[in-house]
This record gives C-alpha cells, structure tokens and sequence, in this order.
C-alpha cells in the first residue's frame, strides 16, 4: 500500500464511509434477491472490504455481493433447497478463482477493448440511474404486487419497474431525492471549493435523515416509515451476532450441482472482476495499474472464507468502485475503512442506520451513474469513428436492456468484426506503374498477414493485369499465413503464366519453399533498356521507379 499522508488519511476516511452508506442498501437487496439470509450480504460485503481490500493491490476497486451473480445464486440456492449447502459452492468458486491466478489468467482482460469497457461503464451508469428511480420516489414493492427481479436486480432493464414506481410516488422522498442531487451538483462547483474536502454524500446522506426527521416530529403524514428506509438486522446480544453467521454443510461437496455451481459462479465472477478493474483503473485519476493475476488470488481467497462464515459470493463491484473514486478516495484505505465500518456497525449500531432515508442513497447513486454516461463520453465516442462508436454504442444498450456479461459480449463481437474487417483492407502496400512497354507492380506484404487477408490478396492478384509484371516483397513480413503462402504459390505457377504476368517473388523466407522466379532487378532492367532509363539510378529502386514513371508519361 502507499504511504498515506494525514490529508490521504483524512480523504480515505471519509470515502470509506460514503463507499459503507452506499454499499449497505446494496448487501442487504443483494441478499433478498438472491433469497439468502440478509446477514449474508453484510457478511460478503465485510470480507469484500476488509479481506479481499488488504490482499488486493487494486487502490479503489471496492468488492462486495455479485449483482451480477443474482440470478444464479438464486436458482441455486432453489434447486439445492439449503443455503448452507449452497455455501460449499461459494468455497469451491473461490478455489477454481485461486487457480485462475496462478494460472495467470488474469491477462484475458488485456484483450478487452477500451470502446467497450466505456461502454460498459456508460450501459452500468445508466442501469444504476433506471435502478434507483424506485427508491427515489419512495416505491415500495411491498406496496404493489411486483416480483421481486423487477426491484431488486442490478442488471438488465425491465419497463415495469419504472411504470409501477411513478404510480406510487412518495413526496417525501422525492424532495429528499432532489436536495440530494442539487447539493451533489453544487458541491462541484466553484462556490463552494472550500467545503469539498466534507464529502457531499455525507452531506447528502445527513440532509436526508434531518428532512424526514422533521416531518416525524411535526408528525406530517409525508413523513417516511420504516419501508423506505434502511433495514438492517438487529442483534440485541454478541451471542446473537454470532448466531447470524452460517456454516456449510460439507455435506455438499458430494453433490454434483454443487460443484457445477461453483465452477460458473468461478468464470462469471472472474470476469466481472477483471472488467471492473479494468474500468476502475482507468477512472483512477492517477492512473494506478493492477496485478490482474494478484486480483483473481485476493478474490478466490475472499470467497473461500466468505463461503465457510456463510456470505454470498463476492466479485469487484463498479457501482461500488466508481463512489470511492468519486469520493476522492486515494488508496485501498478506503476499501478496508468501508468493511470495518460494516462489520462495526452490524454488529453494534445498526439502529442508527435504519435511519437513513433509501431517497438519500439512491441521490448518491443516480449522480454517480450520470458522471458514468454523461453526454460528453457519447461526444468523446463519436469523434473516435464508427469503429469505435458502434461497439460503444451496442455494449450500453445491451447493458441496459439485457445484463452486463451479455453487453460486453456483444460489444466483443462487433469489435471483433471491425478488427476483422480492418484486417482484411490493409495486408499490403501497392504500388502501381504504366510504360509504353506494359505495367509494373509492386506490392509490398505487411509485417503480419494472417488468413483473414486471404480474401484481399486473392481479390488483388484476381485483378492483376494480363502481360504484366508483378514484385511480391516480403521484406518487411515477419509472418505469413500457410494459406496466403499456398494462394501465392498456386498464382506463381498456374494463373500468372496463363495470363503471361512475370512474377518475382523477394525476400520471402527459405522456410517457406516457394519456388525459383526471376528476381527484382531482371524485370526492372528489362523497364531499365526499353525506356532507356540511365543505369546510374539502378540502386535505388524508389528513383529508379519515379523516373521509370516520367518515362512512360
């Protein structure tokens, strides 16, 4: 970890409370989606925080309870029928992810394009903005017959969840919402420089329960009750604390499904936690890299001891992440201040919590989700070109609408089209001369041509003109393709002859087993006496190939 500083310190602080306000709403609905024990999500998020934070060499990634993992958990936690059965999955997960580092597989993220990483962060911030449109109107779903999915999860955008919201809409908790978003947007500007270094979401989060305190004591009907704030279980004894924490059932280890369940939980939270870090370091003002390897290590070691005290399982979570950089967190401090304050306030305080208005957090969130996908990255996006826009573009929508893993897979695949496609337009450099005795061209193979430029050096050599001749140069290539060899050679020695093209074929590796043909400066000699070019520029194949040029003009 860096040195901190006392103003790091200081800033780390206030960041990890932000981080634990904004995290606890999340462990706790996380939990009830999942139909878990809501304990477990607290249990998650302490390990997330305090665990996996020391461990990890990620400075502002925050780890917690897999949104994204919500509907897997719970068709298992169904099909299995015994949370503490389900839990011997979580410690397997976490053992096949231990693997995953020290296999190195944490690399597979340096693949990922930056278009789609921004399109990841723009399609999640806003699913968090839709996402919390319920809990700042005050919607509860306690109040209407919705499924829970339709509340609770953090991925994919479902139409009912904003329809029945706006037709159950609390006062109070709109105008707790809106002071929240009017101070967060204040607080950015420059009036108010000197108060930054207080974190507006405490403010935020303060305003919030002294508004709905007020309404309490002047006993105003808009006042909120308990469903629209936060619920955190209560222990009135250490015994009782204890007691919250659930064993597994070994028992489950010799179930199949078990280990089928741990083995995709493994892969889908791998891959989740390798895009969010690599989301988060490029939010990182500093511009910090991450061990991706030592991050895997950290997480596997997280959700085997997350699986033996009874927590769901845990990934790198950039709704998370993305409030510690906003509230100006500078080091993993911060990660591990967010878990002590849960585990602290769990255990000791947790009736002082249930005060806060949910409006307050959901403020916090829509704000953080808007600074993800305001209009200036979609501006940025598009003066990168439609090869860049696309994928961008593609990626947020299927974010949204769909989940998170589907979005990027589907801004993977149209990047991976245009890759191919970009692959396919430039294998080589043509150059191309008419004489009064016939033409002469030369193309020059790039540094790689693989069997996606197939294709285009086919459709060139397809157009070359009869009684031509013709210089394939692969000077410059360190590989060639077999089947562009193959396609080289089968023109060499049936198609060129048959239309009379004089092939030279230079600098090709004597690996390859290309045969004999006339060299570079037979042909460009035979140019040279008919066009009677001056032998002095013979050296130089560029001037040779200019004056060649004004000759046949």
């Amino acid at each position: 970890m860096e040195k901190n500083t006392p103003f790091n310190i200081k800033k780390d602080f206030f960041s990890g409370l932000i981080v634990f306000l904004v995290a606890l709403p999340l462990c706790l609905g996380i939990a009830q989606a999942s139909h878990a024990p809501l304990f477990a999500g607290i249990v998650s998020g302490i390990i997330g925080g305090i665990v996996i934070g020391s461990l990890s060499r990620s400075q502002l990634s925050v780890s917690g309870p897999a949104a994204g993992l919500t509907a897997i958990v719970l068709a298992a936690i169904t099909k299995l029928n015994a949370f503490d059965i389900f839990l011997c999955a979580v410690i397997i997960a976490g053992v096949v992810q231990l693997i995953f580092g020290f296999v190195r597989a944490g690399s597979i993220a340096n693949f990922i394009p930056s278009s789609v990483i921004e399109g990841m962060l723009a399609g999640i911030g806003l699913t968090i903005i839709i996402k919390q449109i319920p809990d700042a109107v005050g919607f509860s779903k306690h109040l209407v017959s919705v499924p829970d999915e339709m509340v609770d999860a953090d991925d994919g955008f479902v139409m009912n969840t904003i329809t029945a919201s706006l037709s159950h809409i609390e006062t109070a908790a709109c105008i707790i919402a809106l002071t929240g978003l009017v101070l967060l947007i204040l607080w950015q500007t420059k009036a108010l420089k000197k108060l930054q270094m207080v974190p507006a979401g405490l403010i935020v989060v303060l305003t919030g329960v002294a508004i709905n305190e007020i309404l309490k004591a002047g006993k105003s009907p808009l006042a909120l009750d308990n469903t629209h704030l936060v619920t955190l279980p209560i222990a009135h004894s250490f015994s009782e604390f204890i007691g919250q924490f659930t064993l597994p059932d070994f028992a489950g280890f010799k179930n199949k499904d078990v280990w089928e369940t741990g083995i995709v939980i493994a892969i889908v939270a791998s891959i989740e936690t390798l895009l969010c870090i690599e989301a988060t370091d490029k939010l990182d003002p500093l511009k910090r890299y991450t061990s991706t390897n030592r991050e895997l290590k950290a997480q596997g070691i997280g959700n085997i001891l997350s699986g033996f005290v009874g927590g769901l399982p845990i990934t790198s979570v950039i709704v998370r992440s993305s409030a510690n950089v906003n509230a100006g967190a500078q080091s993993k401090l911060s990660t591990i201040i967010h878990g002590a304050l849960l585990l602290i306030c769990a255990a000791s305080i947790p009736v002082l919590l249930n005060f806060i208005p949910k409006a307050s957090l959901a403020a916090i969130l829509i704000f953080t989700g808007y600074k993800l996908c305001k209009p200036a990255v979609f501006v940025h996006m598009w003066k990168g070109g439609y090869n860049q826009f696309i994928p961008f573009v593609a990626t947020v929508v299927a974010v949204v609408s769909l989940d998170l893993l589907k979005g990027v897979g589907l801004g993977l695949l149209i990047s991976v089209i245009y890759i191919l496609r970009e692959n396919m337009r430039i294998p080589y450099y043509f150059q191309r001369s008419t004489f009064s005795n016939g033409e002469l061209i030369k193309i020059t193979l790039a540094q790689e041509v693989s069997f996606l430029n197939k294709a285009s050096i086919k459709d060139t050599l397809d157009h070359l003109p009869k009684n031509s001749s013709v210089i394939i140069d692969a000077g410059q290539t360190q590989y060639i393709d077999y089947d562009v060899l193959d396609l080289i050679k089968n023109f060499n020695t049936s198609t060129a002859p048959e239309r009379n093209i004089k092939m030279s074929l230079i600098d090709f590796k004597t690996t390859y087993n290309l045969p004999r043909t006339v060299t570079e400066t037979e042909i460009v000699s035979e140019f040279v006496k008919i066009n009677e070019i001056p032998k002095r520029t013979a050296g130089s194949y560029k001037k040779l190939l200019s004056l060649l040029k004004k000759s046949g003009e």
